[in-house]
């Protein structure tokens, strides 16, 4: 599986940013939980969100709660993270993952696959 993440860039604190992942590969994308993690500059990376793949589950971080919301198109074999009122403790690269399994985790070891990652800057 290879994914490819897009829609990072610069915006002001409050502003909304929409991420997306695209999949491709021998497989089946909707046989993937897929999830969001970040990683800020000097820090681990941490989970954001994740989806099981047929939308029943999600997850997210307590830090993004009610502000991002995750989202899969199986059909188009794309994942989103839709990002509102973004706040300059967001900046980092997000990067997307892919779990051979149909059931949500928050820690990094549970995914198999790893996007390049796209960088979100929030200007205060």
């Amino acid at each position: 599986v290879q994914l490819v993440e897009s829609g990072g860039g610069l915006v002001q604190a409050g502003g909304s940013l929409r991420l997306s992942c695209a999949a491709s590969g021998r497989t089946l994308f909707s046989n993937y939980a897929m999830g969001w993690f970040r990683q800020a500059p000097g820090k681990e990376r941490e989970f954001v969100a994740a989806v099981s793949w047929g939308l029943s589950t999600t997850d997210y971080a307590d830090s993004v709660k009610g502000r991002f919301t995750i989202s899969r198109d199986n059909a188009k074999n794309t994942v989103y993270l839709q990002m509102n009122s973004l706040k300059p403790e967001d900046t980092a690269i997000y990067y997307c993952a892919a779990r051979s399994s149909t059931y949500v985790r928050s820690w990094s070891g549970a995914y198999d696959y790893w996007g390049q990652g796209t960088l979100v800057t929030v200007s205060s």
